[in-house]
C-alpha cells in the first residue's frame, strides 16, 4: 500500500502545474493546454492529478491572453491605432462571413 501511494504522490507531484515554467510561447502553451484539456476529458485522473491539470491549464491560459495582448499592442502600434472591433454576430463571435476585409 505504501508503494502505491509513494507512486501517486509521484504521479501529483510530476503533474503540478504550480512549479513547473511556463512554455516559452504561445504555440507551446496552447499544444500544453489542448493536451492537459484530452487528459481531463479522458476522465482518467485522480482528484488531485485533475486539480493539478486545472491550476496548470489556468495558468496557460492566462500565459496566452498576455501573450495575444501584447501583439495586439503590437499590430496597433504598427497599424498607428487605427483598429476597429470587428462586428460581433449574435453568436458572441466576429462576423467575418460578410466579406468586408479589415
Amino acid at each position: 500500500m505504501a508503494k502505491t501511494a509513494s507512486k501517486d504522490s509521484a504521479a501529483a507531484s510530476a503533474e503540478n502545474g504550480d512549479s513547473a515554467p511556463l512554455p516559452e510561447n504561445y504555440e507551446a502553451a496552447q499544444a500544453e493546454l489542448e493536451e492537459l484539456v484530452a487528459r481531463m476529458e479522458g476522465g482518467s485522473l485522480s482528484l488531485e492529478e485533475s486539480l493539478s491539470a486545472y491550476r496548470r491549464g489556468a495558468a496557460l491560459v492566462a500565459f496566452c491572453q498576455q501573450q495575444l495582448e501584447k501583439v495586439e499592442q503590437q499590430v496597433r502600434v504598427l497599424d498607428g491605432e487605427t483598429l476597429k472591433p470587428l462586428p460581433m454576430n449574435t453568436a458572441g463571435t466576429a462576423a467575418t462571413e460578410s466579406g468586408d476585409d479589415l
